[in-house]
């Protein structure tokens, strides 16, 4: 158990290093000097299937849609961690294409009472089929148009990234 311990303690040691070393861009609040942030790393997925998007719409005791995807688990890549959370937020099974970029967000997540270090590594994907429905409480994958998911979409760096990837497209 200490093991495990010092390896989430070093994992979590080089993930700041590279948010602080790439400086990348901050979407959402600033950090505040007086609160200590636990940086968590995440995966997050553009899902297109012709000109749709995939999105996950979660209740959370309010609604919130955001990209399929979340938390890297000590151990685990980044790839990994993104084909487990499509799965369990949509019941689809999806193909990496490539990376966009990544973001840092400082939010509390209230589903584990604490303020978060968000870094949030945002891949293009393409659905390939459904498995089932999602397995994961309280959420629910919704298809969008492009327009439409922009609408929606309620986390700043998650429509960043969108839109970009729509200008580029």
């Amino acid at each position: 158990m200490v093991k495990k311990l010092k390896n989430l303690e070093n994992w979590a040691e080089k993930q700041r290093a590279i948010c602080h070393k790439a400086r990348m861009r901050r979407f959402g609040i600033p950090p505040r000097a007086d609160i200590s942030y636990h940086i968590r790393p995440g995966a997050y997925a553009i899902i297109t299937r012709g000109q749709h998007i995939l999105l996950t719409r979660q209740n959370i005791g309010y609604e919130e849609v955001q990209l399929p995807g979340g938390g890297i688990d000590a151990g685990e890549g980044p790839l990994t961690a993104l084909h487990r959370e499509a799965y369990e937020e949509t019941g689809w099974k999806i193909a990496p294409i490539r990376k966009l970029g990544v973001y840092r967000n400082f939010v509390y997540m209230p589903e584990y009472n604490r303020q978060a270090e968000k870094v949030c590594h945002i891949y293009h994907c393409h659905a390939v089929r459904k498995i089932s429905e999602p397995v994961e409480p309280d959420h629910q994958a919704i298809w969008a148009d492009a327009t439409t998911a922009l609408e929606i979409l309620e986390v700043e760096g998650d429509r960043y990234f969108l839109g970009t990837f729509l200008r580029n497209r």
